[in-house]
Parts: structure tokens; C-alpha cells; sequence
């Protein structure tokens, strides 16, 4: 175990004891991991943000609730980041959908369906086309976790191989989506 992760266990474990100063270096150490991450699964800045904090609301409430041996204490704040921003996405998604089956939404004539509705299948093409140019073993990662919203964790589980290989297969599957659709890194 590196010092980096007895450190945020230890400084977890004084939050749980209501520790303050525990909490602000935990935050320290861990705001931009979580950030980052919610950042990936929600896009948006303004609500990126919103989840990280109800993730650190999350960790002052319920640390005493972490387990050393089920995991590391980074490896449960960033998994309970993941399921926040997922929950945010499908929450979201809901609306959206609820909205429609009432008829809330404006109806706007001017939007040229059939031109967006053309873009989308452009753009689902191309994500189809830079799927295809990734191994199998990446693709499968990247569904798992993008299609299917598991997280590292389960999809070690689900694929029976270790975590580090789960993230190495989705780093290097997004590197290689990012450069096949060029989108800037």
C-alpha cells in the first residue's frame, strides 16, 4: 500500500470522527480526481461541479460507512463519484422524458428535424466506425462503462481481471477514440 493511500485512508477515517481539518486535506487531495471524473461522464461544468460536491457532502455524512477491506478509500470516493454522475445523467433523462409524455415542451416549427435527425446519425456513424478501429478488449471495457454506467470496480468483476487492467484498457480505448474522431486531448 503506497503512503498516497494510507494517507486518504487515514485522513477518511478522522473525517468519519467528525475530524474538519481531515476533511479539507481529503478534499485537498481528492477534489480534482473526483471533479475530473464527473467531469467525463457529465460534460457539463455547472453540474459537474453540483455532483462533486453532493459527493462530498456524501463523504462527511457517511464515512464511517467505509470498509479498508473491501477497497481503497480513493478507489470509494471515486466510485461513489461514478454512481452520482450516473444518477445525475439518468435523473436528468427521466425529466426529459416525463416532460415529453406530458407535452411541456415548447413545440418549435423552426427546427429542421430532418437536418438534426441526419447529424445524429452522422455522428452515431462516426462513434460506430471509431468503436470498430479499437481492440475487442478496449471496446468491450469502454461499453461496460459507458453504455452500460458500471464502474471500474464491476467491470473487473464482470470480466474476472484486475482493476488496473479495466483502466488501462479504457485510458488507452478513450485515447484512441479521442484520435480517431478527432477531437482535441
Amino acid at each position: 500500500m503506497t503512503d498516497a493511500v494510507r494517507d486518504t485512508e487515514a485522513l477518511l477515517t478522522r473525517v468519519a470522527t467528525g475530524d474538519r481539518a481531515a476533511f479539507a486535506d481529503l478534499y485537498d487531495a481528492t477534489a480534482a480526481r473526483v471533479l475530473g471524473l464527473i467531469r467525463r461522464i457529465l460534460i457539463d461544468p455547472a453540474q459537474s461541479e453540483e455532483v462533486a460536491q453532493e459527493v462530498f457532502l456524501e463523504i462527511w455524512q457517511s464515512a464511517g460507512r467505509f470498509e479498508p477491506n473491501r477497497g481503497s478509500a480513493t478507489t470509494w470516493i471515486l466510485t461513489m463519484a461514478h454512481r452520482r454522475a450516473i444518477d445525475r445523467i439518468r435523473s436528468s433523462q427521466a425529466g426529459r422524458d416525463r416532460d415529453l409524455r406530458i407535452g411541456v415542451r415548447d413545440y418549435s416549427p423552426d427546427i429542421d428535424d430532418v437536418s438534426e435527425q441526419a447529424e445524429i446519425r452522422l455522428e452515431n456513424e462516426r462513434v460506430r466506425r471509431a468503436m470498430a478501429r479499437l481492440t475487442e478488449l478496449q471496446r468491450q471495457a469502454i461499453t461496460l462503462a459507458y453504455y452500460e454506467g458500471l464502474t471500474h470496480t464491476e467491470i473487473a468483476e464482470h470480466l474476472s481481471i484486475p482493476l488496473g487492467t479495466v483502466k488501462t484498457r479504457l485510458r488507452d480505448g478513450m485515447i484512441r477514440l479521442r484520435d480517431e474522431m478527432g477531437v482535441a486531448g
